[in-house]
């Protein structure tokens, strides 16, 4: 029993520290419906800054505590800044573009950290009278971790009184609710939302400064614990900061007693604990229906356009394509293969989120699993190449079938989610199961057929494959299959009303799309010789957004020239300096900022301004 009451206390001070990022987290979202992709980098900052302080001045209670407000104070600034050099410009474009531009923050605040503070972990202090633990039925608990606890329900009920009690609060909460009306009434709502960006930051650097006493600083914390914030705050009711707040105990709850119960799969437990709440409650357990779904596709709505002559140019570049290997060396080849290979991943996932307006977290997921089908098929089965390129779509096709009549129940931001849960779980049992995948070792020798070995022979086959499946995707986009979908995608109930099966067009869909990145995947695998979890895991994800929304969501081609920027782009990058997170981070800031409708975006209203002036 005595036991028990202590796990259970585990999970009420893990519950403070999910609450305290993740209700930044929420007001963010909540007051300027920005996904802030970022925020486990101001919780991040905040540990380092919070280690710094402390080191420094964290000798006594007043200089410890001092130090964490401090911290906090800082991670403040950096939100501010980032609020005013970045979103301010983006709050009237597409939330993926307000995505993209913070995940650009993700990438400069990682190498800047870690030039300041360097790669090692960081062991910090205890806190000063909170070292030792104290008896609760004789079971020992630390008394820092009792603080914690306290401090949860605290900041909750001061957020509250600060929001609805507060002259600031009324009118943060009128400018959420009409933007435009509190600004004929003299509201700048500009100055308000900077002032939530700084609230939502400092709350971050402030979960990340109480974690000095508790756990190492890495340069990890960010990716691991934005990920379980999002969970939180989706679980919880996006904008509710209740919601969050309930969450967080639950989630706090069911990992303390979750790897007692169910050891084999604490990895993937919280994610299934998030898709049932989405399936029986699709806006979270004390969120409300948005009258506005939150990711709303504004520029997409533009009408896809073949384009004059994109057969011809089609052909021009494939023969180029294959022409390559007589002039290209081995490293071109192996570059071209893998650019090749990420422009279907990129497609299949344009295919969801330009068509359909279904903005995918978990699309590694299923070119993840295409890639384990065919090393699966060729380790287990002892499979040649074809039949197991074969099974590499049909395996993501399969996953894509179960998951995807789950995830297009639900839309906007919810659907992402579920796509990043399953995503998640995907990834866990690759990541658990070492009998069958291998865990982290992965699975090696997963070699092409020697009739394909050389390096021209699998790029040539590479590229017959990859193309035909990006013919059939083109050909998707500009047949009825693809108008019903666009019209889903404009208006559900327009589209309900003249016939249309909306949620059955999008189940095809996804399943298409996802046996277009299985097919990828299996290719991945051969060109690589070899297959592991982080095909499957989040940053896989992440890239393919990044290079659809690069290339531009408003054309076919768009994801495409996506995939060789941000391919050839990262390798370049990565070969002459270091610090290549920091040089990309600036890049796509840069190109959110300049060119917000991408590159093929770009260069398209570059072609019709110069035909125009030319008229």
């Amino acid at each position: 029993m005595s036991f028990l009451l202590v796990q259970a206390l585990s999970g009420l001070a893990t519950a403070a520290t999910l609450f305290l990022v993740s209700s930044g987290l929420t007001i963010v979202f909540g007051v300027t419906r920005i996904v802030n992709f970022a925020h486990g980098s101001f919780y991040m900052v905040g540990a380092y800054a919070g280690w710094s302080l402390i080191e420094r001045f964290g000798g006594t209670p007043a200089g410890f505590w001092g130090s964490v407000a401090a911290a906090a104070v800082l991670t403040g600034v950096m939100g501010a800044v980032m609020e005013i050099g970045l979103l301010r410009r983006l709050y009237r474009s597409p939330e993926l573009f307000q995505l993209l531009g913070t995940f650009g923050v993700v990438l400069v605040v990682q190498d800047l950290t870690a030039w300041i503070w360097g790669p090692e972990d960081l062991l910090g202090r205890r806190a000063p009278g909170l070292k030792g633990s104290v008896d609760i039925l004789d079971q020992p608990f630390p008394l820092y971790d009792l603080v914690l606890i306290g401090l949860g329900p605290l900041v909750l009920g001061l957020l509250w009184l600060l929001f609805n009690r507060t002259r600031w609060g009324t009118l943060v909460r009128a400018a959420t609710q009409d933007r435009e009306m509190a600004s004929t009434l003299g509201v700048d709502p500009a100055r308000l939302f900077t002032g939530v960006l700084v609230l939502g930051c400092a709350l971050a650097g402030l979960g990340g400064a109480l974690q000095v006493p508790r756990e190492a600083v890495t340069l990890h914390m960010d990716m691991a614990i934005v990920v379980e914030a999002f969970v939180v705050v989706v679980v919880g009711g996006m904008g509710s900061l209740t919601g969050a707040f309930l969450a967080s105990l639950l989630i706090g709850q069911l990992q303390a007693f979750g790897i007692l119960v169910f050891p084999q799969i604490t990895l993937v437990i919280v994610f299934l604990f998030m898709a049932v709440v989405l399936v029986l409650r699709p806006h979270g357990l004390l969120g409300r229906a948005e009258e506005t779904p939150p990711t709303a596709p504004a520029t997409v709505t533009v009408p896809l356009s073949a384009g004059s002559h994109a057969g011809l140019w089609a052909l021009v570049l494939l023969a180029l394509l294959v022409a390559a290997p007589l002039v290209a060396g081995d490293y071109a080849l192996i570059l071209l293969t893998e650019v090749v290979i990420l422009a279907l991943f990129a497609a299949s996932l344009h295919l969801l989120i330009g068509l359909g307006g279904l903005v995918s977290f978990g699309h590694a997921a299923w070119f993840g699993l295409g890639a384990y089908g065919s090393a699966l098929l060729v380790k287990h089965l002892g499979a040649p190449m074809p039949l197991a390129l074969a099974g590499a779509p049909l395996l993501a096709g399969i996953g894509a079938l179960v998951a995807g009549w789950f995830c297009v129940r639900r839309s906007g931001l919810y659907f992402a989610m579920l796509t990043l849960a399953f995503a998640q779980i995907v990834w866990s049992v690759a990541f658990q199961w070492y009998a069958v995948t291998g865990g982290d070792n992965g699975i090696l020798g997963v070699w092409p057929s020697g009739w394909a070995a050389g390096k021209a022979a699998y790029y040539w086959l590479t590229l017959a494959l990859c193309g035909g499946a990006l013919w059939l995707l083109r050909r998707t986009a500009f047949a009825p299959f693809g108008y019903a979908l666009r019209a889903g995608r404009d208006s559900a109930l327009r589209a309900e009303s003249v016939g249309i099966d909306v949620r059955r067009f999008q189940w095809m869909a996804f399943v298409l799309a996802g046996s277009a990145a299985g097919l990828a995947g299996g290719l991945y695998a051969f060109a690589k010789g070899s297959v592991f979890p982080s095909l499957l895991a989040v940053p896989q994800s992440v890239d393919a957004l990044v290079m659809v929304l690069m290339g531009g969501l408003q054309t076919v081609a768009g994801p495409l020239a996506g995939a060789v920027a941000f391919h050839l782009l990262e390798a370049k990058v990565m070969s002459l300096t270091d610090w290549w997170r920091l040089s990309l981070g600036l890049t796509i800031v840069a190109l959110v900022l300049a060119f917000p409708k991408g590159i093929v975006g770009f260069l398209s209203g570059l072609r019709s301004s110069f035909g125009g002036r030319r008229a």
